[in-house]
């Protein structure tokens, strides 16, 4: 009997070498597998489930489909890399990564989502750390219209971190009250006046009315400081309503939007940011991330990429994000970090995305904020600015008062001498935001 040659393409597993790299996005996937299962068929498994094929080969799941349409293992690393024997029970983790054909989604962000994660992430221990993405694939996207030179040129700042405020309560009504504590976050130096992403188009609190308040509110706040601000009003909702509250925003004089991105969807955002007639910067909110479980280090998706290189990729202009620092002391510092880093490191001609580290952010997180990012930073508070024992519009002049004294590199304490908001912001939340919360 003669013994046929393996042919690996058929298998589903070749060298990286062997691709043409610009028609493959590469996953990698954090895999523990059981002792006893064999890896490389596990990993040509994935390839397959995730592309042409199921749980056993079928007739029509030919060689050549499989060579042009099917996922290629293209590495597969064990940690630690045993050589001589390996682990006999318990599991056994990898590194697995699958080239998948971008012909098989294109710029459709929705079927790539689906393909990349979709059944695989049901077998178990497994944690999509990170997508590659070729030049070639990024030039089907247009990625943030505005970016953070575009929100710099919109505000008229050129070098300084930017304010994010979020209206505390998160939702209320009548939209009265969000309107004068926005005026009053403006009048003292916000830059961006965001809805909390729990507000979004409420019968008692209708975006319309929340719009033609909130602009009043602006132009008043413009008047009267000289500086330019924005609104990101929260259009949060089911589409097609999503892109109609879009367009009436835009009717009625709004200079911004908010979406709850992954709760509406990566493709409904990536459409509403690519809309020309809409045409306004996007912040995208991270209220649904910790649902996709980037919380577990076993399983499901990475923050960088929720948080980073797919919402940028989508259009994001601004994003929310846990810090620290503040009331989310669970997420680490590492990760935040490269987060901004997905956000704002050169992409293949993509604008950069604004990181706006958030959750329990007061005064005295300033100095760690700049030191950590430096001037292209949200500053990204709510709580610090409108329950501030002055007043919100104190609350937002501390905030500009710790932004200055970082620039010059001087202490808070130091600089609080001569700004009584930031004395003031000091004494509140010396403890902070997660011990005030907890009543400690």
């Amino acid at each position: 009997m003669k013994v046929p040659r393996v042919d690996y393409e058929d298998i589903l597993d070749v060298l990286f070498e062997s691709i043409d790299i610009e028609k493959y996005v590469v996953a990698h996937y954090i895999v523990e597998i059981p002792a006893g299962f064999p890896p490389d068929i596990v990993a040509r498994a994935f390839a397959a489930e995730q592309t042409t094929g199921t749980w056993i080969r079928t007739p029509a799941e030919t060689t050549e489909t499989r060579r042009m349409l099917g996922g290629k293992v293209v590495g597969l690393y064990e940690i630690p890399d045993y050589e001589i024997e390996t682990p006999k029970e318990g599991f056994r983790r990898f590194i697995i990564s699958i080239g998948f054909p971008w012909i098989n989604f294109e710029d459709d962000l929705s079927t790539m989502f689906s393909m990349i994660t979709g059944n695989i992430m049901a077998f178990g221990r497994i944690k999509l750390v990170d997508i590659w993405m070729p030049k070639d694939y990024l030039k089907l996207f247009k990625g943030p219209r505005f970016g953070i030179d575009g929100l710099r040129s919109l505000l008229g700042v050129p070098e300084r971190p930017l304010i994010v405020a979020m209206i505390k309560p998160c939702i209320y009504t009548p939209p009265d009250v969000g309107a004068k504590l926005a005026y009053e976050a403006w009048a003292g130096g916000v830059d961006v006046i965001k809805d909390d992403e729990l507000l979004a188009n409420q019968s008692y609190n209708r975006v319309e009315e929340r719009v033609s308040k909130f602009m009043e509110m602006l132009d008043k706040a413009v008047e009267e400081t000289g500086e330019r601000k924005l609104y990101t009003v929260n259009i949060t909702s089911d589409p097609p309503r999503l892109f109609e509250l879009a367009e009436r925003v835009k009717q009625l004089g709004g200079n911004a939007l908010m979406v709850n991105a992954y709760s509406v969807g990566l493709g409904a955002f990536k459409q509403l940011a690519e809309d020309a007639s809409i045409g306004l910067p996007i912040l995208a909110h991270a209220p649904d991330y910790g649902s996709m479980s980037y919380v577990s280090p076993y399983s499901g998706i990475s923050s960088i990429l929720l948080y980073g290189k797919l919402v940028r990729l989508a259009g994001a202009d601004m994003v929310i994000y846990p810090a620290p620092y503040g009331k989310v002391p669970t997420y680490t510092r590492e990760k935040y970090l490269r987060v901004a880093k997905y956000l704002r490191a050169p992409m293949s001609g993509l604008k950069q995305t604004l990181p706006c580290p958030s959750g329990g952010i007061t005064q005295l997180e300033v100095p760690k904020l700049i030191s950590d990012f430096g001037v292209d930073v949200g500053v990204a508070a709510g709580g610090a600015v409108h329950a501030h024992p002055m007043g919100s519009r104190a609350g937002a002049r501390a905030f500009r008062q710790a932004i200055d004294a970082s620039l010059k590199g001087i202490p808070l304490e130091e600089y609080s001498k001569q700004a009584v908001e930031l004395a003031a912001a000091i004494e509140a939340y010396k403890k902070g935001a997660l011990a005030v919360m907890l009543g400690l």
